[in-house]
């Protein structure tokens, strides 16, 4: 049974996407920190995103029957862990307050969640029988 996201579900989650985002790069534009350190948390940002809609991919290709190697699999769930733990590093030596901390924390976990809601829509409002190649 494929069940069509409702339009509200879809702009809640891009909603929460772009909010996520947005915060994150607002954060890292304003920060008082060294262009490399914000490279660093940009790329971690940009990583996340990208594996966590690969394990969302991954997962729902599996359960649909579409072939999908273990080593694939087993990389993108790797690489969300990856990600969460390089951002964990990067903020507990990072100097700054507990509260910027927190932001950017949060800011990722929500930019994560919401490409993952936004992938699981984009997958759920194809129409039946145009799976996703590749």
């Amino acid at each position: 049974m494929n069940q069509q996201p409702s339009g509200a579900f879809i702009a809640a989650a891009w909603a929460a996407l772009f909010a996520g985002l947005l915060a994150f790069n607002i954060g890292l534009w304003n920060a008082q920190m060294p262009l490399n350190e914000k490279g660093y948390y940009f790329t971690v940002l940009m990583y996340g995103l990208f594996a966590s809609v690969s394990v969302q991919k991954s997962v729902r290709d599996r359960q649909e029957g579409i072939p999908v190697t273990a080593i694939y699999y087993g990389l993108s769930w790797v690489s969300v862990l990856l990600s969460l733990l390089l951002l964990t590093i990067g903020l507990w030596n990072a100097t700054l307050t507990p509260s910027e901390k927190g932001f950017y924390g949060m800011s990722f976990t929500l930019s994560l969640f919401a490409a993952i809601a936004v992938q699981k829509n984009t997958r759920d409002a194809q129409p039946k029988g145009q799976g996703e190649q590749g």
